[in-house]
């Protein structure tokens, strides 16, 4: 290519550039003649943007209930644990009593004699 190619390739370049910048491209015309497809695209591309971001949105409230659940779960098999050793003290003493063997569960741990 020669000197004066270019040139003219850099300055065709450069003001198109330039006249995508000061909007000189796309004229109002061009608006008013197609006002409708280029509505119709706006609606689009916002219904996208706003479904984009309530599927975000769901799916971090999804996790904080995942942990939330998760919580949960631990707890209510820790409460039932206990609720269960409950039990079945309370059924044990009660099968002690029935059979009248004066067993009691003591309220204080035994002592520990030291050897002297």
């Amino acid at each position: 290519m020669s000197k004066k190619t270019v040139k003219t390739d850099k300055k065709k370049r450069s003001s198109f550039i330039f006249r995508i910048f000061r909007g000189q491209v796309i004229s109002s015309d061009f608006f008013a003649r197609h006002w409708l497809p280029t509505l119709i695209f706006i609606i689009v591309i916002m219904v996208y943007i706003t479904t984009k971001f309530t599927y975000r949105t769901n799916i971090e409230k999804i996790e904080a209930l995942q942990k939330q659940l998760e919580i949960v779960q631990n707890e209510s098999s820790r409460e039932r644990s206990q609720f269960m050793s409950r039990i079945r003290e309370t059924s044990m003493q009660q099968m002690v009593d029935s059979l009248h063997l004066n067993l009691r569960v003591q309220p204080q741990p035994p002592y520990v004699l030291k050897r002297q």
